[in-house]
Formats: structure tokens, sequence, C-alpha cells
């Protein structure tokens, strides 16, 4: 399958207190995503913490990854950074690393102009001379980029996909027509938002990121499946078993509820980096009950 296209699970990186990446805890992560033969790996994503970590750890990721599974799935790797030099020395060091893909949001704290975030991919994609994918995530970000700006970088050589959240008005297909008409053939439209995975790839989408697949690869991968199959009533069954976590990656955030995840299913007991808090107890039975409800309903 094409980069950027089916189904990309984003994992946690676990790491400790001091933000040192546990790579045997990552390599068992990913060794699980490939197993289940998801389509790649959104390693350093936001569920991946990447904005918490150092570049030397960022970089020992990649390096744990590319040992675990590289070239048994592709991996495609977050660069996000404050700093134009940094996200392109990130982007040198997944080159290097043998990624497959590169992941790039508009990480800043002052309000970004189109312009600069332009002359920010375009410097970025030329350093890592790997295929990009653009991340708009304006809920973390801030930004939100136009239409017009996606077309824009689609025609830098490098810039292959766009991330997408649900939009304003809902209309995915709507969205995702309009996107066609001005960026070029092959050019990958994947969206984000777990919850709205199913409609995504029923309207057309040809991606899915992931968080939920990062640790439920085998469950993320079935909902994917019946989607690009076009099967309307196996996608809306299988979605409405996830619905219970939907509703809980809403009220408290996905990336909090993945890390009690980690726990309930065996794989570690691993903390959020900090200032971000665990679940507290009432909240990490609810998680508990929707595992138990989607293993029920999907089989796990």
């Amino acid at each position: 399958m094409p980069l950027f296209h089916g189904l990309s699970a984003f994992p946690i990186t676990p790491a400790d207190a001091s933000g040192i990446v546990d790579t045997g805890a990552l390599a068992t992560l990913l060794g699980r995503i490939e197993a289940a033969g998801a389509d790649s790996i959104g390693l350093l994503g936001s569920t991946g913490a990447y904005a918490f970590l150092s570049r030397q750890e960022r970089r020992r990721a990649v390096e744990a990854a590319m040992s675990a599974v590289g070239g048994k799935i592709p991996v495609i790797v977050g660069v996000g950074a404050l700093r134009t030099d940094e996200a392109q020395a990130l982007a040198r060091d997944a080159r290097e690393l043998g990624a497959d893909g590169l992941l790039l949001a508009p990480v800043s704290y002052t309000p970004l102009t189109d312009d600069e975030v332009y002359e920010h991919f375009a410097e970025v994609a030329d350093a890592g001379q790997l295929p990009l994918c653009i991340y708009n995530n304006p809920g973390t970000t801030k930004f939100t980029f136009s239409a017009e700006l996606i077309a824009r970088l689609a025609r830098l050589g490098t810039v292959k996909a766009v991330k997408m959240p649900l939009p304003a008005n809902g209309d995915i297909a709507g969205e995702i027509k309009s996107l066609r008409t001005v960026t070029p053939d092959g050019f990958a439209l994947g969206y984000s938002g777990d919850w709205i995975a199913a409609d995504a790839l029923l309207a057309g989408a040809d991606g899915w990121y992931s968080v939920v697949a990062g640790l439920l690869p085998a469950e993320a991968l079935k909902l994917t499946r019946a989607a690009q199959a076009g099967d309307t009533a196996e996608a809306g069954r299988i979605n409405d078993a996830f619905t219970p976590l939907w509703a809980l990656f809403k009220e408290f955030g996905s990336f909090r509820v993945m890390y009690t995840i980690a726990d309930l299913i065996g794989l570690g007991r691993f903390s959020p980096p900090r200032p971000v808090l665990g679940l507290a107890e009432a909240a990490r039975g609810r998680v508990r009950e929707a595992l138990d409800s989607l293993g029920a309903a999907v089989g796990r």
C-alpha cells in the first residue's frame, strides 16, 4: 500500500520522568503494530509526546524503531519543533536513520502566518528529502491550514500528504472533494480524530492516522478494512463498539487515556510526561469497561 494510505498507528513513547525513552518497551509496542498488519507507524506524533522529548531522545526512539521494525512496516517520523533549524535537524536524523516518511506540524509559541508556515515547511522538507505529510492539528498548534496553503505546499516536491482534523462544518466528503480539486493526483488525504475515522474512510479518505491503533492495532485494523471495503454496516458495528472509548478520548484527551490502556492490557505502567497527569481511579475503571465492551464486540 502507498505511504500515507490505510491505517497509520500512533503509539505512545514510553519514557521515564526525565524524558529518557524506554527503547525496549517502545520496540515491543511497535512489534505489536507490525504483527497486526497495520499499514504504517506514526512514530513521535502527538500521541508519541514528541514535544516533550529532546532531540537526543527522539533520535534514540527512531533508532529503536528502525532496529525493531525497519523494512517490515513503513515508519513515519514526527519532526515538529519550535525552531526551523531544530526541525531540519530532526528531519535529517530521521532520514539518516532510515525512516520512510516525515510528519510535520507548525509548532510555535507565536501565532504564525501562512507565509511563515510555508517557508518553515519548505526548508524542513528540503532538509529531510523524504515524503512529508502536513500535520494540520489546530487543536494543538492553533494554526489551521487553508485549502490554498495545502495546495501551495503540495506543489513542493516532497510534500505528499495531509493529516486533517474534522472539518468545522462536519462535511468530510465535501472537504475531500474540494481538496482533490486543488492538490496533485496521488496527494494523500488522511484524517485523525479516531471517532471520525469510519466516516472519513467511507467518504473516500486515503488514510486514518490513528491514536487507538498505537495500542489496539488489530481492532483498529478491522474498522479500517471494513470502511475501505465500503461495508457501511460492518464499519458502523465496529465503530459503535469503540464509542465508549471515543467518549473517553473526548472527555479526558486521548493522550491520557492511552497511558491507562497500556497499563490495563499489560504492556507496562508508563506515566505521561509532566505536567500531564494520568487518570484518576474512577476514570481508569471506565477505560477498563470500555476495553471489555470493545473486546467482546470486536474480538481481542
